[in-house]
């Protein structure tokens, strides 16, 4: 019998016992992952297609995802949504810099019928005119209203200034909305995406014969070429001011190029980033929302793209705190660089981090996202287990000389809007 007065046992995590996918091959450049030990009976698809913002003008990528789904000769765009929807299916159209996600959630017994949907709608879309010039307009009256936020004028300009020079750093302007043609967007869409299929992932205990009939079917749109992807960035070190009239908070975005998880460092520097601003007991949360309290919320963030990646922190304030706001950043790294971590605070993160990847890897859907986020990179699911050693086998030294190399506060880009 269980006794309640005794404590369970806590032993030490050691290494997570993952289950890799099945690999098919559609080409000789295109992969099709399938996780099929789901143990109910929901699946989702996944296309990958090599059409994200850095392929052609931005807002033909931005624009073009928006209309897949937006007719054929014989369906309207109502008729095959109703169709998705009489399927019980949940689709999302993602977009980012380099690709665009086109993923279906369903029951299993529904998903081939969701896949001749999509096919149809994908090989036989004439992108109506109409639907065309409602995007257009909706995707107008948005950007408007996000002009007004502090938070997405920062946001532009850091990416602008973070990617300085390359086709990463474009922004959409209100007037490239007008300078579309429907011309375009069919163009776009026969390259990038007819001819733009980089990968396919299928999670669910699907029969065979339908894994198989999608594979057989996707193969037409695969790539010929394998994409390229630029690597040489280098961001523009300057402090931007943009002023907004009767702004009552101000956005912060403070940050550099930095690295993915293909950088030796990259490991260390999660566990130092934690620690800076990556949960809730962070040492920024702590001086600037709890001691401080100049703002609900503030966060630092390692993003990655195919090549390289970037360093982030981000928060917004009120506009009269604005510059101290920025000093106890600008502290907080210094202390980091500074002075050894007690072992107290060492041990809650490591703690923190040892729960998450715990977390991050319950269930087949999970596991599958966390191979995802390293076979693009070349690597394996072996990299989590590695992170695993890190976190136990830290020190704080190692902590310090990685500040001290990486968030020199004259190496970063600092933008405020407000």
């Amino acid at each position: 019998m269980l006794d309640r007065k005794i404590a369970p046992k806590i032993t030490d995590i050691e290494e997570i016992k993952f289950i890799y996918p099945q690999k098919m091959e559609l080409s000789d450049l295109v992969p099709m992952y399938w996780m099929k030990e789901v143990p109910n009976a929901t699946s989702r698809i996944d296309f990958y297609f090599d059409a994200g913002t850095v392929r052609g003008k931005s807002v033909l990528a931005s624009l073009t995802a928006g209309l897949i789904f937006s007719g054929t000769k014989e369906k309207d765009s109502t008729t095959l949504h109703n169709l998705l929807d009489d399927s019980g299916a949940y689709f999302d159209v993602g977009l980012t810099q380099e690709s665009a996600l086109v993923s279906f959630y369903a029951l299993n017994d529904q998903m081939l019928n969701i896949f001749r949907i999509f096919e149809d709608a994908f090989e036989n879309g004439v992108f109506p005119q109409k639907e065309i010039d409602e995007l257009v307009n909706d995707r107008k009256q948005k950007f408007l209203v996000n002009y007004e936020k502090v938070s997405f004028l920062a946001q532009r300009e850091f990416q602008k200034q973070i990617f300085n020079g390359t086709p990463y750093s474009r922004l959409i302007e209100l007037s490239d909305y007008d300078d579309v043609s429907r011309t375009e967007i069919i163009d776009f869409f026969n390259q990038f995406y007819k001819n733009g299929l980089m990968k396919v992932v299928v999670v669910g205990d699907l029969p065979q014969t339908t894994v198989d009939y999608i594979a057989g079917q996707s193969r037409k749109w695969c790539v010929q070429a394998r994409p390229e992807f630029q690597s040489d960035f280098s961001n523009n070190i300057k402090t931007i001011k943009l002023e907004k009239k009767d702004a009552i908070q101000s956005a912060i975005r403070v940050g550099k190029t930095l690295f993915n998880k293909e950088h030796d460092d990259y490991l260390a520097f999660t566990i130092l980033n934690t620690i800076l601003g990556e949960f809730f007991g962070s040492r920024l949360m702590k001086n600037i929302r709890e001691d401080k309290g100049y703002t609900y919320g503030i966060g630092s963030y390692l993003s990655e793209i195919n090549k390289s990646g970037y360093f982030l922190i981000g928060t917004e304030v009120g506009s009269d705190v604005r510059d101290k706001a920025l000093d106890e950043i600008k502290k907080e790294i210094e202390l980091l660089q500074n002075e050894l971590i007690i072992e107290d605070e060492l041990e809650l993160v490591k703690n923190y981090l040892l729960g998450q990847a715990l977390k991050s890897a319950d269930g087949p859907y999970a596991m599958m996202d966390l191979f995802l986020a390293v076979e693009s990179h070349g690597m394996n699911l072996d990299f989590y287990n590695k992170f695993i050693h890190k976190i136990q086998t830290i020190k704080p030294q190692e902590l310090l000389d990685l500040a001290r190399k990486h968030l020199n506060w004259d190496s970063m880009t600092i933008i405020t809007a407000g």
